[in-house]
């Protein structure tokens, strides 16, 4: 029986609240080895999360959420969006990735994503031209299949569409960014006409990184000490998440449409890959967030409910960290479902582990270190740069959980991941003579030396990001400083 479930029996015994009405979780699957979609349904399940949102539509996961009755958002790519300006090729990804799953038993189809963050600075306007005919042919050919009055078409954006102009930095002189406003108007009319909400991501750990001068304190919700007044209306905001969201609702209202829903597509904290993304400052922000949408409290401009979406569930170790080396770290739990640290998705701050995947297999206990033996070290630098290309080495950064290691550490971590990424091959644990495998557990302190999973039929290989390359540049010059 899951958490959340136990939670409203309880209720029904008038001993305690019942769960956050309508959480749900991002399931990314960015993943050097994935873990079978089965499994991870079952977490969502022992865990009473009723409500899913995909970055796509693979075929495997619909199967394992079919029957569940976990609500379910599922994507269309960004790289996708092009095709979908022509309505004949819409009206096929709907029969495809919607009406065939619509059925007594299916999958629960309550929303399509139409892109992820298109619009976001750092695509210099790739998808400007795109997003818009994709969104309309898709809530299209959902209204021709006949489930457009249940299964609303919208478009995840980066909270980076709007702002608030210079001298008026305040939530309600909020506006869509003003080389983007007239399309964001059209896609706002549009979604209006149909009944279909506005879908956010708001990260208020990304106002710290990168920031040191940004309040740490105001990036949480349990009070900072100087709340900023927004002199527009006279609230004080005592932190960015409410901030944030209202000023979406004042750009919005000054599109015509102040009343639209907003769904709030992904919020969370990392635990690694930077100084501040660690399980502390993740419960501390959880241990806030959570209580307040257990109490519908939502934000000053817009109180009551806000359905909102976790991100993530798992741990992504093959996401791209252009953005920064905390990307693969934004799960709840691990890469391999095991939960991280205590949490209460009821809201209740009662926190304990949550249930993990069930049934994990691993490959054997065994890991690649640093042959202390070595004698040569002079190509020590390229066979490390090869493995940190090929694997996941941003634990190893500034602030991060395998930060303090020593030269030998550093070494054994990367050539480590890389050997388990290789399924232990025999041949990934020699890098011409400076590795060897080992049986004794060489993990320290906080920093966890991974065991891969095994794959399975369903879990297969993600190739890493390019930027693994960069990253192990950038790693190199600080491990010979």
């Amino acid at each position: 029986m899951g958490t959340c479930w136990f939670l409203k029996w309880v209720l029904v015994l008038g001993l305690l609240g019942n769960c956050v009405d309508g959480l749900g979780v991002n399931w990314g699957t960015m993943a050097i080895r994935k873990l079978p979609p089965e499994t991870v349904v079952q977490m969502l399940k022992d865990n009473g999360i009723q409500k899913v949102k995909l970055f796509d539509a693979d075929q495997n996961t619909m199967t394992a959420l079919a029957g569940t009755g976990i609500e379910v958002m599922v994507a269309i790519p960004n790289d996708q969006l092009a095709v979908m300006g022509d309505y004949d090729r819409a009206k096929d990804w709907v029969k495809r990735n919607v009406t065939r799953y619509d059925f007594n038993g299916g999958v629960t189809i309550k929303y399509v994503a139409v892109g992820n963050e298109p619009f976001l600075t750092s695509y210099n306007g790739s998808f400007l031209n795109t997003t818009f005919p994709a969104l309309r042919n898709i809530q299209n050919a959902l209204n021709d299949a006949g489930v457009g009055d249940s299964i609303k078409a919208t478009v995840p954006f980066n909270a980076d569409v709007y702002n608030s102009p210079d001298g008026q930095a305040y939530p309600s002189s909020g506006r869509f960014r003003s080389d983007i406003n007239d399309i964001m108007t059209e896609i706002v009319q549009f979604l209006g006409q149909n009944n279909a909400p506005f879908t956010v991501n708001i990260y208020p750990f990304l106002s710290l990184y990168g920031n040191d001068d940004f309040p740490f304190d105001y990036a949480f919700f349990d009070g900072a000490p100087q709340p900023v007044l927004d002199k527009g209306t006279g609230i004080q905001y005592s932190n960015v998440f409410d901030a944030n969201f209202d000023t979406l609702v004042s750009a919005l209202k000054a599109a015509g449409h102040g009343d639209m829903p907003i769904i709030v597509g992904e919020v969370g904290w990392p635990t690694d890959g930077d100084k501040n993304a660690n399980m502390g400052n993740a419960i501390r922000f959880y241990n806030g967030l959570l209580p307040r949408l257990a109490g519908n409290r939502g934000t000053p401009l817009r109180p009551g409910y806000i359905e909102v979406y976790l991100f993530g569930l798992l741990d992504e170790d093959a996401k791209s960290i252009a953005p920064g080396n905390f990307e693969r770290h934004w799960g709840i739990f691990r890469y391999d479902g095991q939960p991280k640290f205590p949490m209460d998705l009821s809201g209740q701050v009662a926190n304990k582990l949550l249930v993990g995947a069930q049934n994990v297999q691993y490959l054997p206990t065994k890991w690649c270190m640093f042959n202390p033996n070595a004698k040569d070290l002079s190509k020590l630098a390229d066979n490390i740069n090869y493995a940190c290309s090929r694997s996941d080495c941003t634990a190893l950064g500034y602030g991060s959980s395998c930060n303090g290691l020593d030269t030998n550490g550093n070494v054994s971590f990367a050539f480590n991941m890389y050997y388990q990424v290789q399924n232990q091959d025999e041949f990934a644990c020699n890098f011409e003579g400076l590795a060897m495998v080992t049986e004794q557990n060489i993990s320290q302190g906080n920093c966890n030396f991974t065991i891969q999973i095994l794959a399975s039929s369903s879990s297969s290989l993600t190739t890493l990001s390019f930027m693994g390359s960069v990253f192990a540049t950038v790693l190199l010059t600080f491990l010979f400083l």
